[in-house]
């Protein structure tokens, strides 16, 4: 059986030292072991960003893709090969900016996948511009006089467009961040799992030291039910989203695979695809 370290490989990740990113790949390989997974039934799937690069820093199969677009690329993998795992991972600004389209339709399709966004509220790779999670009055290069724009909450926004597995993490946090990328893997449906994910270098608001300060475990709120959708919603406008755990899950909720007819139980990569001539003829002469 694989452990953690099977899903390492010889590449460094090249993070500022510090970053947050780092934890979220570990508690990512640990999680993917202790599912009992083996590295040839994982893809992870990325965007662009410093995130972006995690798909080349786990021995796994991965495919990073285009700013915006790891979304659409897991759920091709998944269709094409139900067999395997699939985590897509990326920014706030791969997922809640350029890919926030993708990111709502792959939320309402209910593909078996689990997604991870590393949110630091600010764009890192390309020197420290404001973001879509940057809060109002965010001053950067982009904003030096403040953001004057309201900062999306992506966890409001995942239980208002039918999102059957919603979580929320801080990337210091390893133990209950593997847990809940484990829950997440083993949920059939789509699974959302954002992580406070702090950047050192350009976003000195958003510190560690503030989220420590500023965030509200849903295990110390007495009596909390993840599977009470309004509660969850009222929690989270209560406590700014400022919160850690699992927020909401459905698990009566089909998946996509579940619900498509003549979904055949054979991954199509494993299909034959080859045709007969006749077969081949009539296929082009319902076309001529």
């Amino acid at each position: 059986m694989a452990t953690f370290k099977d899903f390492r490989n010889d590449v460094k990740p090249n993070w500022c030292p510090g970053c947050g990113d780092f934890s979220v790949q570990a508690a990512m390989q640990r999680a993917a072991a202790n599912v009992g997974l083996e590295p040839q039934n994982l893809a992870v799937i990325s965007g662009i960003g410093c995130s972006g690069r995690i798909s080349g820093y786990i021995n796994s199969y991965g495919f990073h893709g285009i700013h915006g677009r790891s979304l659409p690329i897991a759920q091709g993998v998944k269709m094409a090969n139900r067999d395997l795992t699939v985590i897509a991972s990326g920014g706030d600004g791969d997922g809640y900016a350029i890919g926030m389209a993708h990111t709502i339709h792959a939320i309402r399709r209910n593909v078996d996948i689990t997604y991870i966004v590393m949110d630091n509220q600010i764009y890192g790779l390309t020197k420290g511009q404001t973001s879509p999670r940057s809060a109002e009055g965010f001053k950067t290069k982009s904003t030096p006089m403040g953001s004057i724009e309201q900062a999306i909450s992506p966890m409001e926004m995942a239980l208002t467009v039918g999102a059957t597995f919603v979580a929320q993490s801080f990337s210091t946090d390893l133990k209950d961040l593997t847990a809940l990328i484990e829950a997440g893997i083993k949920h059939k449906g789509f699974s959302l799992i954002n992580v406070f994910s702090p950047c050192v270098t350009y976003n000195k608001v958003n510190t560690y030291d503030w989220f420590k300060e500023n965030l509200t475990k849903l295990s110390d709120v007495e009596g909390y039910d993840p599977s009470n959708r309004e509660n969850a919603m009222q929690t989270l406008m209560k406590h700014n989203g400022l919160v850690t755990g699992l927020i909401y899950q459905n698990i009566e909720r089909p998946s996509y695979q579940e619900l498509i007819k003549g979904y055949s139980e054979t991954p199509l990569v494993n299909a034959n695809l080859n045709l007969d001539q006749a077969h081949f003829d009539k296929l082009v002469a319902e076309f001529m």
